[in-house]
């Protein structure tokens, strides 16, 4: 009976998909729902959690720092989609171009960044964009005889130094995706449009760029909760959660200083249900703006 139950044809495929639900049911439904739960809550770690209703969100409301740090990640997330959505999609165009040479080389080039710790690469960058007498930003600056720059003390210039490192280390990522859109498109479509006397901006945004779609509609999705989420790049950056004047202060780093430095989990995870929220609202309306969510017709 046990044999024959294992070996059904309509049971198999619940059993293969049983690991994947028990994973999502686990490490992401359970953790979820109670994040939502403790942010109904005062919860501080060896207290009793005392239920306190919608106050953790009133508070929120109320809260500059917080918006700050939501107006810190929104502006940053922005720079990077539109630095890392178009140079990417051309640089892949360029990559698996006939006439391009060394494709393979500039491929792992471009992907390498990827590979390095963030913590790495913050702190190179940190060395970078400081202050110390030799570093390379403001050694390029004296080459032009303009002044020394204080890039992270500035929120403008804070912004350059972020993006700067996001760019460095994503572009070759996104560059993998778009190849891997570009090797879906037939080559019939280009030697058709050669024939019809279509130039290559025609063929880019003609052929390309359409049927690049579903790969640009994934890889603004994945920038957009990225861009949201970021947070080590900043702690790296600023060697620490506490930039001046919280110019480098994200949604995460505002939910790590409360949860983890101040020990007011309740309020951590109202920040955390917020998060969710802002990025559940964005990457929706931007699908529905896409037209994913429509029939074909």
């Amino acid at each position: 009976m046990v044999k024959r139950f294992l070996y059904s044809q309509k049971v198999a495929p619940y059993v293969f998909v049983l690991p994947f639900v028990l994973v999502f049911l686990v490490f992401w439904i359970y953790p979820l729902a109670s994040s939502v739960g403790m942010s109904f809550q005062k919860v501080t770690l060896g207290q009793e959690a005392q239920w306190i209703g919608f106050d953790n969100y009133a508070k929120l409301m109320g809260d500059k720092t917080f918006f700050k740090a939501v107006t810190n990640s929104a502006v940053y997330m922005v720079l990077t989609l539109v630095i890392l959505i178009p140079f990417p999609m051309l640089f892949a165009v360029l990559i698996n171009s006939r006439l391009m040479w060394g494709r393979e080389f500039f491929k792992s080039s471009f992907f390498f960044p990827a590979l390095t710790s963030v913590v790495v690469a913050g702190t190179i960058f940190r060395l970078m964009f400081g202050e110390m007498e030799g570093s390379l930003i403001n050694s390029i600056l004296g080459w032009f005889g303009l002044d020394p720059v204080k890039f992270l003390k500035g929120q403008a210039t804070g912004y350059i130094a972020l993006v700067a490192l996001a760019t460095w280390r994503w572009t070759g990522v996104n560059i993998l995706y778009f190849l891997s859109g570009l090797k879906s498109i037939p080559d019939d479509y280009y030697e058709a449009a050669s024939i019809d006397g279509a130039s290559s901006w025609q063929k880019f945004t003609r052929i390309t760029m359409p049927l690049l779609k579903p790969t640009t509609i994934y890889v603004v999705t994945i920038s957009i909760y990225a861009g949201l989420a970021m947070f080590i790049e900043s702690m790296m950056l600023w060697n620490g959660n506490n930039s001046p004047k919280n110019i480098g202060l994200t949604i995460v780093g505002y939910l790590y200083r409360q949860g983890i430095e101040k020990n007011n989990l309740g309020y951590a995870a109202a920040v955390g249900v917020v998060l969710l929220a802002i990025t559940m609202i964005i990457n929706l309306a931007q699908l529905a703006f896409s037209g994913m969510f429509k029939k074909e017709e």
